[in-house]
C-alpha cells in the first residue's frame, strides 16, 4: 500500500509542478505587460490565474502523459533509471517551453494576440523574423530564457528525486492502476466531462481583453493551433451563404459609383505610390495625431487630397499589400500572399495598369522573399524590380535593408531620366519598422520604443519630403498622381480603449501631383485600402469589375463603411457606428452608434464570405 501511495504520490507532485511553472509563465505575462496590467484592478488580476487554470491543467495533464506512463515501468524496474529519465524529458520541455515563454511576449507587444502558428510562417526565413528585435532585446532574452531553464530544471529535478526516491518496486497490478491513472489524464486535458472540450473561450471572463489574454496558457494556444490547422471548412460562417452575399451586395451596391466630379484632370496619369511602413493616423498632424512628428506630411496635405477617414484592412505588410493592390481583405490568422497557389488569380491592379498601356516598376529596400512578397507582385504582373540586392551593405540598417534615404534617391535617380509614359511605380519604405535603426538625428530620441518610432517616422517623412520636392522639379510631374499610403496602422504610440480599435487601423492616405484638377481639400468619407485599386480604376477608365470586395472613395453616401481584420476578430465601422468582433468568446468587444447591429451582420458577412473566397482559391 505505501508502494502504492507514494507512486500515487509522485504523479500528483509531477503535476502540480507544470501547474506552477504555468502559474509563473502567467505572473512574467502581467510583470513584462506591467502598464497594462496596472489598468486591472486586483480581483480581475487574480482571476486571470484563476480562469487560466484550466488550460494550465489541460497542458499541464498533456505534459504528464509521458512521465506517468514512464512511472508504470517502476513496478518493475529500479526508480533511479526511472527518474533520470522523468528528469531529461522535463529538462528538454522547460527549455522549449520558455524559449516560447519569451517569443510569446515579445510578439504580443506587436500582435495583440497570444502564440499561435502564425509564428511557423517566418521560420523560413529567421533573418527576417528576428529583424524586429534589437541587439539587447536578444541578448537579454536569452539571458532570461537560460535562467529561467536553469532555475525551474533545480526545481523539477529537486522535487523529482527526492518523491522518486520512496518509490519501489511494487505487485504488478499496480501497472494497470496506473495505466487507467494515466487515460484519466483526458480529464483534465479536455477540461473536465462536459461534451465540448475546454478552449480560449472558457477562460475569457472579462470585458477588458488584455485579462482574457493573460488567462490563456500561451503553450496550449499555439500546439493547440498546431495541431488544429483549417480543414477547409469556414471557421467564420455565421449566416446562410446567400444570406450573407445579399447583405453585403445590398450596402455595396449603393457605393460603386463616384457622385462628384472627377478630381483628375487626365484619364491616363503617370501613377506613384509610396507605401509607408507601419504609418498611423496617431502620428499624423493633418488627421488630429501628433503634431510634430510627420511635419512635411502635415504640410503636403494643404497641396493635395487628403483623406482623413481612410483605414487599413490589417495590421502586416503581407495582408496590407494585398488589401492595396488587389482588394483584397486579409484572412484572420492567415497570409494569402505567402500561399502563390491561391494568390497567383487574385485581380491584380499592376496587370491591369498594362491593360492599361503603363510600365510597372516595384521598389523595396529589403529581401523580396519576405513574406513571399516576391512571388505575389511577380504574379501581379510587374516586370521591373529594384530591392536590397541592388544596393550595398553599408547603406543597409542592421536588419531590414536600405535605409529610406538611399532607396528613396534610387527611385529618385531613376525618375530624372527620360521615362516612358505612363508609367507607374510602386514604392515600399521599411526604415519605420522596429527597431528604428538610421543614420540620422533622433528628433525625439531614443529613451522609449515609442519616441525611436517617433523618431524613425520624422526621419522617413524628411526623405518623403526631399522626393516630392525632387518630383515638383520633373517635366513628368505636370501628369503624375502621387498616392502616399500606409501598409498598416500601429499599436505606438499608445492609445487607450480597446487594443483593436478604429484608432490602432486608421491610416493616412494622400493624393499629390499635378494630374489632380482639385488640391487643398479633405475627403472624410470612410474607406479602406480594398478600395484604393477599384477607385482608381474607375477614373483611370480601366477594368475594375474583379475587384468584388471594393466600392468607390468617392462615393460620398452616408453607407460607406471600412472593415478590418485582426487575429481573432474584426471591426466595421461607418460614420453612424462602430461594430467590434471577438472570434474566440463570439462576443461583441465594442458596440457603439446607432447603426451597431447593421454593423454586426455587415461585418460577419464579410468576414465569412472574404474567408470563402480565400478556401475557394486555388
Amino acid at each position: 500500500m505505501k508502494t502504492l501511495k507514494n507512486r500515487f504520490l509522485f504523479n500528483i507532485y509531477y503535476f502540480l509542478l507544470w501547474i506552477g511553472y504555468f502559474a509563473f509563465a502567467r505572473l512574467f505575462f502581467l510583470l513584462f505587460y506591467v502598464d497594462k496590467t496596472k489598468e486591472l484592478d486586483f480581483l480581475t488580476t487574480l482571476k486571470t490565474f484563476l480562469y487560466g487554470v484550466r488550460l494550465d491543467s489541460s497542458f499541464a495533464a498533456y505534459l504528464c502523459f509521458i512521465p506517468f506512463l514512464i512511472i508504470i515501468f517502476s513496478v518493475f524496474i529500479n526508480s533511479k533509471i526511472i527518474g533520470t529519465i522523468i528528469k531529461w524529458y522535463s529538462a528538454i520541455m522547460i527549455v522549449i517551453l520558455s524559449l516560447l515563454l519569451i517569443i510569446d511576449a515579445s510578439l504580443y507587444q506587436s500582435w495583440g494576440t497570444r502564440l499561435d502558428t502564425a509564428l511557423l510562417k517566418y521560420l523560413n526565413t529567421p533573418e527576417i523574423m528576428i529583424a524586429s528585435v534589437s541587439t539587447f532585446q536578444k541578448i537579454t532574452g536569452t539571458l532570461f530564457w537560460i535562467a529561467t531553464s536553469f532555475v525551474f530544471i533545480k526545481w523539477f529535478n529537486n522535487i523529482i528525486s527526492k518523491k522518486i526516491a520512496k518509490v519501489e518496486k511494487g505487485f504488478w497490478l499496480q501497472a494497470v492502476l496506473f495505466f487507467l491513472i494515466t487515460a484519466a489524464l483526458i480529464i483534465p486535458v479536455r477540461g473536465g466531462l462536459q461534451t465540448i472540450p475546454v478552449n480560449q473561450s472558457n477562460v475569457y471572463f472579462s470585458s477588458n481583453m488584455f485579462a482574457n489574454h493573460a488567462s490563456i496558457n500561451y503553450a496550449w494556444n499555439f500546439f493547440n493551433a498546431l495541431t488544429h490547422k483549417p480543414d477547409g471548412k469556414n471557421p467564420y460562417k455565421f449566416f446562410d451563404s446567400e444570406i450573407a452575399k445579399n447583405t453585403i451586395k445590398k450596402r455595396r451596391s449603393q457605393l460603386l459609383t463616384a457622385d462628384t466630379d472627377s478630381i483628375l484632370n487626365t484619364t491616363k496619369p503617370n501613377v506613384i505610390f509610396i507605401i509607408w511602413e507601419s504609418l498611423t493616423a496617431k502620428v499624423v498632424g493633418s488627421l488630429g495625431g501628433e503634431p510634430n512628428v510627420t511635419e512635411n506630411l502635415n504640410k503636403l496635405s494643404k497641396e493635395g487630397i487628403l483623406f482623413t477617414n481612410y483605414y487599413a484592412n490589417g495590421d502586416r505588410t503581407d495582408k496590407g499589400i494585398p488589401a492595396i493592390l488587389s482588394g483584397y481583405y486579409p484572412q484572420p490568422s492567415q497570409s494569402i500572399m505567402k500561399m502563390p497557389n491561391k494568390s497567383r488569380n487574385l485581380p491584380m491592379l499592376p496587370k491591369k495598369m498594362m491593360d492599361l498601356g503603363y510600365n510597372t516598376s516595384f521598389y523595396y529596400g529589403g529581401d523580396l522573399n519576405f513574406g513571399n512578397m516576391n512571388t505575389y507582385l511577380r504574379n501581379s504582373g510587374i516586370t521591373d524590380f529594384v530591392d536590397g540586392n541592388d544596393f550595398d551593405e553599408k547603406d543597409w540598417n542592421s536588419k531590414w535593408g536600405a535605409h529610406d534615404h538611399v532607396f528613396m534617391k534610387r527611385l529618385a535617380d531613376d525618375l530624372s531620366k527620360k521615362q516612358n509614359e505612363p508609367f507607374f511605380k510602386i514604392a515600399l519604405t521599411l526604415t519605420s519598422h522596429e527597431p528604428y535603426e538610421f543614420p540620422d538625428t533622433y528628433k525625439f530620441g531614443k529613451d522609449t520604443e515609442e519616441n525611436k518610432f517617433r523618431s524613425a517616422h520624422a526621419y522617413t517623412d524628411k526623405t518623403i519630403g526631399t522626393f516630392i520636392d525632387f518630383a515638383k522639379q520633373q517635366p513628368w510631374y505636370k501628369n503624375t498622381l502621387i498616392v502616399i499610403i500606409a501598409d498598416h496602422g500601429h499599436r505606438s504610440p499608445a492609445h487607450k480603449g480597446t487594443f483593436n480599435a478604429p484608432i490602432k487601423f486608421q491610416i493616412p492616405m494622400l493624393w499629390l501631383g499635378g494630374a489632380l484638377n482639385k488640391k487643398g481639400i479633405e475627403i472624410d468619407n470612410i474607406a479602406s485600402q480594398v478600395d484604393l485599386s477599384y477607385t482608381l480604376l474607375d477614373l483611370l477608365k480601366g477594368d475594375n469589375s474583379e475587384f468584388k470586395f471594393s466600392k468607390n472613395i468617392f462615393n460620398t453616401s452616408d453607407k460607406q463603411y471600412a472593415h478590418y481584420i485582426f487575429n481573432k476578430g474584426f471591426g466595421t465601422l461607418s460614420k453612424n457606428g462602430l461594430y467590434l468582433f471577438d472570434h474566440v468568446s463570439k462576443k461583441a468587444i465594442l458596440e457603439e452608434g446607432k447603426e451597431a447591429a447593421k454593423l454586426d451582420s455587415l461585418g460577419k458577412s464579410i468576414s465569412q464570405e472574404a474567408f470563402q473566397d480565400f478556401l475557394e482559391r486555388d
